[in-house]
């Protein structure tokens, strides 16, 4: 990641995948449908008024300003090491899909009041909750971080300084 701008550039694709697959599922499915997959995925249609795994999703409504209070205040922090760190192609990237990720989110928030989630994974009766396109973004960004610290880390040991994820 050169810049900020690449940074940005990213989470705003970013955002785009996510609304546009959020707006099909709420055009396509109707909360509480089911449509199977696979034996192990499902699509679905839920509506999240907390944070991952509902949580304070039924604290009567002052919890969407916390949310997106914390997202806003994550999109300036981000946006700040991206800029700092614009020659860690790696690490800004992780950081851009975590930006793009609470930045899609945010909009729901802020446009509907609630985050539209509508991907469902299961193994025989256990599921997991629902999670959506900016949810992923979030998830492999923070991944992507970890691989880095792990990099960084083994090549502290070993002396090596060209950065990077170590298989």
């Amino acid at each position: 990641m050169r810049s900020l701008g690449l940074g940005w550039l990213l989470a705003l694709g970013v955002v785009a995948v996510d609304q546009v697959s959020k707006a099909w599922v709420r055009g396509h499915l109707v909360p509480g449908q089911v449509v199977r997959v696979t034996d192990w995925f499902n699509w679905v249609l839920a509506f999240n008024q907390g944070a991952a795994f509902s949580f304070l999703a039924t604290s009567g409504g002052w919890q969407k300003g916390l949310f997106s209070a914390i997202a806003v205040l994550a999109i300036v922090v981000l946006s700040i090491l991206i800029w700092r760190h614009a020659t860690e192609r790696w690490f800004c990237t992780g950081l851009a899909l975590i930006m793009g990720g609470a930045l899609g989110n945010l909009v729901d928030r802020l446009v509907a009041g609630e985050v539209t989630d509508f991907v469902q994974w299961h193994v025989g009766q256990h599921y997991w909750p629902a999670f959506n396109g900016a949810d992923s973004a979030i998830t492999v960004g923070v991944v992507m971080l970890l691989l880095e610290g792990r990099g960084k880390h083994a090549s502290a040991k070993s002396g090596d300084n060209s950065g990077g994820p170590v298989a």
